[in-house]
């Protein structure tokens, strides 16, 4: 088993990091940013439970992370649950800050799987579920930049969850 040594030392002189996590699809996405711009993309088609750490542990052992940015909501309510865990910890021991965004801000506002043919669709600024008869494509992409994206006053989860 791989082990790592987490060390957080920010000094003014260093360039500081961001990173950006859209767990609540596969594939798990994770783009790490300099100075706001998009610099390494990681993709992994493994659980979220078993990869979304050490992909953040590796992102801290090798970059001077100030940031941590992740799709809160809607999707994958466990993906959302086991992100927010692991920020959260990671925020309280280390200090680095972590912050929300929709995961409507990252793929072009299109409908995001729920359950089933269930999808969550956003209606002006309400998310509502709508059945779909066929499966629709989603695809998330990291930004090249992340100076424009929304992050919302909130990093707790945002559970919207279809009536069953």
């Amino acid at each position: 088993m791989k082990r790592y040594k987490v060390e957080h030392l920010q000094s003014p002189s260093h360039k500081q990091y961001a990173l950006l996590i859209i767990s609540i699809s596969s594939p798990l996405l994770v783009g790490v940013y300099e100075d706001q711009k998009l610099i390494k993309t990681i993709s992994s088609e493994q659980k979220t439970s078993e990869i979304l750490l050490p992909l953040i542990l590796e992102c801290l052992n090798e970059y001077d992370i100030s940031q941590i940015i992740y799709t809160r909501g809607p999707g994958s309510y466990m993906a959302i649950k086991l992100t927010y865990v692991m920020l959260k910890t990671i925020e309280i021991i280390c200090g680095i800050k972590c912050a929300g965004c929709s995961g409507f801000a990252l793929n072009g506002g299109k409908p995001i799987k729920a359950i089933g043919n269930l999808y969550f669709i956003k209606e002006k600024e309400t998310i509502i579920t709508k059945k779909f008869e066929q499966s629709i494509s989603m695809k998330f992409t990291l930004p090249q930049s992340i100076h424009d994206l929304e992050l919302d006053e909130e990093s707790t989860p945002e559970y919207v969850l279809p009536a069953v």
